[in-house]
């Protein structure tokens, strides 16, 4: 099972990586789009949202302090489904966005799964003299 949240969690990291570049290399059809959600500042609001998900992506994809990029990742997820989703009725945020959703509540439950580079980049625990293990 922690191969499956392991292999889901670097796959949502992937698409949130995708879509958070897109923020920056498409920077003007997304200012459009996030005015007509009647979102306040939507030039800087895009700049926000591409930096969350391409950190969040990034740290997701490589398992560190994946359950802080899950929570942040999930209220993105609840805006893009309440924004663009339900008000606006697209359907990447009424299809993508739960799927997304859903991983990042898995994540922030149950972890990153098996692979996260946090439990590779530490060295073993050593016992201690005279400890049993």
């Amino acid at each position: 099972m922690s191969d499956l949240r392991g292999t889901a969690s670097i796959a949502a990291g992937l698409v949130f990586l995708g879509f958070g570049i897109a923020k920056f290399v498409n920077h003007a059809n997304e200012v459009d789009s996030f005015r007509t959600y009647g979102l306040p500042a939507p030039d800087a609001f895009v700049y926000a949202i591409g930096t969350i998900e391409v950190a969040g992506g990034l740290l997701l994809i490589a398992g560190l302090a994946a359950r802080t990029a899950a929570l942040a990742l999930a209220v993105d997820m609840v805006g893009a489904i309440a924004v663009s989703g339900i008000k606006e009725g697209e359907p990447i945020s009424l299809t993508l966005a739960p799927v997304l959703l859903v991983i990042m509540i898995a994540v922030l439950w149950a972890g990153p799964g098996r692979w996260p580079l946090s439990r590779r980049s530490s060295p073993p625990a050593r016992a201690r003299p005279g400890s049993a293990r």
